[in-house]
């Protein structure tokens, strides 16, 4: 407890409120929650730690820690356990009437290198640029547009019907992954993979006016142009993605790309840890079938494989970021080369990079061990 600014001393009836308050709240609860850092930063506690030890038992930000502590000291330990009132009213509404309306009506084309449809967070950002509002963030931007109007996304999650050794192994083993600080010298390295359909416009289509500002299309033929293979590279804790664009995926592909990886960007460090799907085309042969002995025994003493469960790429950072991509770049577009193709995930890339923004990764072996119990095999005694 040494060098904290605010030192929490319970008394033994202030102990008992907070060891009252848990068995009588949930965990999840937010009094509870309070209750538990007061009695873990107890300096005359048997448990007394550091915030950053409180918040990841708590499972909170290390802030919310040193809250509690300034507000048992500051304002007392009703306060403390209760919570901070508002000492402000709510802000006002951000958007006027005049504003929602422009909002609503706004037809912005057209549309960013790299990006497909028009998504919340990038209208919300065009909103910004065009001066309609100094701020505003895609939650709020989604109260303005109507029910009829917002992308709606339905969450799930593939699991085995029962008990498997296999898919606990290997889901643990990627979580144990997910949970490692972050190392420059041994990176965790998150990859996927999917077919493209390429398709062209066969003939050039007929504008249905010369003059309208939105002219509409009223002749058009498509045909298929081949297909093509994307593969995603994601580091989550630096918060980079990397899309390259081949003309198929067969192992020599896949080896080609994860050398680039290896001898480029992480060219300097020791082990690089590879998240990946198990396919037949993710193993250590496929680097001797595209390179001579050498390199390929070099490439693999440097590389550590962390397969995902079968059919179960739900757990793997990089399907997640090949989602957005396909939803935010490809849908709904008519691609009709390699070349435009790269140039699109390209530019698409580039700009989800800019911000540096990390993966969020929560689901801890944990959580693991108490949500899926029933993919747990039972050990008879």
């Amino acid at each position: 407890m040494l060098g904290k600014k605010y030192i929490v001393r319970l008394t033994d009836e202030e102990r008992a409120l907070c060891e009252a308050t848990l068995k009588r709240l949930s965990a999840a609860s937010q009094k509870a929650r309070r209750a538990r850092i007061l009695l873990l930063a107890d300096a005359a506690g048997p448990e007394a730690g550091s915030d950053a030890e409180i918040a990841k038992t708590c499972r909170c930000r290390t802030a919310t820690v040193e809250n509690v502590r300034r507000h048992f000291v500051l304002d007392g330990f009703e306060r403390a356990l209760e919570g901070k009132q508002r000492e402000t009213p709510p802000v006002s509404e951000l958007l006027a009437g005049r504003q929602e309306a422009e909002i609503i009506a706004l037809r912005p084309e057209p549309l960013l290198e790299g990006y497909a449809p028009w998504f919340l967070r990038l209208l919300a950002r065009c909103v910004v640029e065009l001066g309609i509002v100094d701020s505003i963030s895609h939650e709020t931007f989604s109260q303005v547009l109507e029910n009829g109007l917002r992308g709606r996304k339905l969450q799930y999650w593939v699991i085995p019907p029962e008990a498997d050794a296999e898919f606990t192994a290997a889901i643990e083993g990627v979580l144990e992954t997910y949970a490692r600080p972050y190392d420059a010298q041994r990176p965790v390295l998150c990859m996927a993979e999917q077919p493209v359909q390429l398709v062209r416009e066969s003939r050039t289509p007929v504008e249905a006016t010369a003059t309208a500002t939105h002219p509409r299309r009223v002749d058009y033929e498509y045909e298929r142009a081949g297909t093509a293979a994307v593969f995603m590279f994601t580091e989550p804790l630096a918060g980079w993605r990397g899309v390259t664009v081949r003309p198929q995926r067969t192992k020599v592909d896949w080896a080609e790309e994860v050398a680039a990886r290896l001898e480029g960007r992480y060219a300097h460090c020791e082990k690089v840890t590879l998240v990946c799907e198990h396919l037949n085309t993710h193993t250590l042969g496929a680097f001797y079938n595209a390179f001579e002995p050498g390199r390929a025994g070099e490439l693999v003493r440097r590389l550590e494989f962390r397969y995902t469960p079968k059919h179960r790429n739900w757990l793997n950072v990089a399907e997640s970021e090949l989602n957005a991509l396909t939803r935010q770049c490809m849908r709904g577009r008519r691609i009709g080369g390699l070349e435009e193709l790269r140039r699109e995930t390209g530019a698409w890339a580039k700009d989800v990079n800019e911000p540096q923004r990390g993966a969020d990764w929560q689901m801890t072996v944990a959580d693991a061990r108490r949500e899926l119990k029933s993919v747990y095999p039972q050990i008879v005694t």
